[in-house]
């Protein structure tokens, strides 16, 4: 299994493995002595203790009852779960269809009072229209291999999507100018998509920031989509996986990203001067 691209996995990973090794050595075992006990190799005892292999929930069994610590099995199955949830595969994620996926974050969506949003690719989930939802989802079906449930996650999506119109609540939303461009759909799709940002631009809620093309000479890169959800939790979006952010180092780093997003973006009627450009560009 490689490294998580974030450090927030890789520290909980290390974090389980620390606490392994010291219940090793509380019980006064080598490593060749804790391996012969669980019956499988020193390598193996090496690479767990050194956060190279997460262990399975059989291999803490095994470790503790090896070390005489049974009292410490659950705690640590359930710090070692939490670690491999912060980097999910989307095969993982996806590996019953989007629908479950979609319904997955109402939680977290409910609890939440202060949503900031940095697009570079598409159209934010809470802004997109069914048909563009449509199209996008499944794209990603395809893609990935997913179970075809495109209908249902369109319609979760959607469902979740309802909170903007709901009051106490915050949504501040970057979108690169090549968002409005990127043709996701047909060009019927895309129109009907740029015409419902203008519409939600007007909702008290919703502070929406288009960074142009123009915006010059850039001290920060166009970054991978990231959202985060009040100041406690980001996720990251990246091809293969969804990585969840919960140190307060990345999150700080995240907040400090968005900000100076915040500051190349346009509002108001330069940003609806720029989505009607790319209306009108569909011809």
């Amino acid at each position: 299994m490689s490294v998580s691209p974030s450090s927030s996995a890789q520290a909980a990973r290390e974090a389980v493995a620390a606490r392994l090794r010291d219940i090793r050595l509380d019980a006064g075992l080598t490593g060749r002595g804790l391996a012969m006990r669980c019956g499988w190799s020193e390598a193996k005892t090496s690479r767990i203790e050194n956060a190279r292999t997460p262990p399975s929930d059989a291999d803490l069994r095994a470790w503790c009852q090896a070390c005489g610590a049974p009292d410490q099995i659950p705690d640590l199955i359930a710090a070692s779960r939490n670690a491999e949830s912060l980097y999910v595969e989307w095969r993982r994620l996806q590996r019953t269809g989007l629908r479950r996926l979609q319904e997955s974050y109402v939680p977290l969506y409910e609890r939440t009072r202060k949503f900031r949003v940095y697009c570079s690719t598409v159209i934010p989930g809470v802004l997109q229209t069914r048909e563009y939802a449509a199209a996008l989802l499944g794209s990603i079906t395809q893609f990935h291999g997913a179970p075809d449930d495109v209908a249902a996650a369109v319609d979760a999506r959607l469902a979740r999507s309802r909170i903007v119109h709901e009051g106490g609540r915050h949504f501040a939303l970057l979108v690169e100018e090549a968002v409005l461009r990127y043709q996701i759909g047909d060009a019927e799709t895309m129109a009907g998509q740029l015409g419902h940002l203008l519409a939600i631009m007007a909702l008290p809620s919703v502070s929406l920031g288009v960074i142009p093309f123009s915006a010059g000479a850039r001290r920060l890169w166009t970054l991978e989509t990231f959202s985060l959800y009040d100041s406690g939790q980001a996720f990251v979006e990246l091809l293969t996986a969804q990585v969840t952010i919960t140190a307060p180092s990345e999150m700080a780093m995240y907040e400090r990203a968005f900000s100076q997003m915040s500051r190349l973006a346009v509002y108001g009627p330069e940003a609806r001067a720029l989505i009607g450009a790319a209306a009108a560009s569909l011809g």
